[in-house]
């Protein structure tokens, strides 16, 4: 599975932006997905990840509330809504793919990574 993510950008706090991540591949739809950001001498820390039909979902405690994972898998795609941005959701975001049903929090349980797109939150 190859991962393309898209849709970042310079934004006001309080701003919104919706990321893509486009999969190549006929089985996008076994996969579960995943985002993920890094910030700047931080550790790649979880943000969001969506089973493979879309029926579970599950956010990190600091973006609840205010970002949406989806995915359409006619379009072999997944989206992150991000609302009410603050200047702490400045980071390279990061798409995953997991063949693995559980763990989706853990960076370790994703066996694709898309390139990552810059995310910038101005205060």
């Amino acid at each position: 599975v190859q991962l393309q993510a898209s849709g970042g950008g310079l934004v006001q706090a309080g701003g919104s932006l919706r990321l893509s991540c486009a999969a190549s591949g006929r089985t996008f739809s076994r996969y579960g997905m995943g985002w993920f950001r890094q910030a700047p001498g931080k550790e790649r820390e979880f943000v969001a990840a969506i089973s493979w039909s879309g029926g579970s979902t599950v956010y990190a405690d600091s973006v609840k509330g205010r970002f949406t994972i989806s995915r359409d898998n006619a379009k072999n795609t997944v989206y992150l809504q991000m609302n009410s941005l603050k200047p702490e959701d400045t980071a390279v975001y990061y798409c995953a793919a997991t063949s693995k049903g559980y763990g989706y929090d853990y960076r370790t349980s994703y066996d694709y990574w898309g390139q990552g797109t810059q995310v910038t939150v101005s205060s």
